[in-house]
């Protein structure tokens, strides 16, 4: 039989509002594309607690930080920008708790839009607040009207990023105003937007499979080629977990 790797997902949070209660939601590209590489994806509300957040660690092999709105630079030695527009002040800190678990853990992640920002900067990288004010020439990464905004990518050719998209032009879907300034020690940089927006980057360390992606792979208007990022990561879960592909079966078998 297939095992699949339980891949946990954080949840966004809205506050109760005068005529709807509080909810915890989630996007439904992001565990839809978890499902179709072959994870099992489990939705993580906001934790308040650090025990909470171990057991639920225990029982994931991987996880997935969506994105959102904006950390609060604040929480990192920041001023708060006019154009930041924090996400929910519980959300932030379960999230922060739970990838500094996931990083002593050394279990695998992977970030998008902000899930990608919040790997950079807890592992010690930090952020431009606002591009169109800090990188006045960048094109741009944010269109109001179209959340499936596209920019073209560069990808470095000896990377995952590299291996999924190959060579040729490349289009993603972009939805940022914020991005990241200097890398996190640890990590390279392995996709630009041609502007030199940081659109991706990728652990260089041997004992941690750990990456993000600024665009969004998961979106409406994502290619087959961007749902394959999903596939290396669900194997790359697989593989830290001790199972590997049998090349004779469609089955999996732990490894001795």
């Amino acid at each position: 039989m297939t095992c699949k790797p339980l891949i946990g997902l954080n949840a966004d949070f809205r506050a109760a509002a005068r005529t709807t209660p509080a909810f915890a939601y989630i996007a439904q590209g992001y565990y839809q594309s978890i499902i179709n590489a072959g994870g099992v994806p489990m939705l993580v509300p906001p934790q308040v607690d650090e025990e909470s957040a171990h057991r639920v660690l225990d029982a994931c092999d991987g996880f997935l930080f969506i994105g959102g709105a904006d950390l609060d630079p604040r929480n990192d030695g920041f001023m708060l920008h006019p154009s930041v527009r924090p996400m929910d002040a519980g959300r932030e800190t379960s999230d922060r708790m739970l990838m500094a678990e996931i990083a002593e853990r050394r279990m695998p992640v992977f970030g998008i839009g902000t899930g990608m920002q919040l790997i950079n900067v807890q592992q010690g990288g930090n952020l431009f607040l606002h591009i169109k004010e800090d990188l006045p020439s960048a094109v741009p990464h944010f269109d109001a009207q179209d959340t499936n905004h596209r920019h073209t990518l560069d990808v470095e050719g000896d990377s995952l990023i590299g291996r999924v998209y190959g060579d040729g032009e490349i289009r993603v879907t972009s939805r940022h105003h914020m991005a990241i300034d200097e890398v996190a020690p640890g990590f390279r940089v392995t996709a630009r937007c041609p502007d030199g927006v940081i659109e991706a980057i990728e652990s260089e360390m041997i004992d941690w499979f750990a990456m993000g992606t600024q665009f969004h792979p998961e979106s409406d208007a994502a290619s087959a080629l961007d749902i394959r990022i999903f596939e290396e990561f669900v194997d790359a879960v697989r593989a830290h977990a001790g199972q590997a592909v049998d090349p004779e079966s469609s089955e999996f078998h732990l490894v001795a």
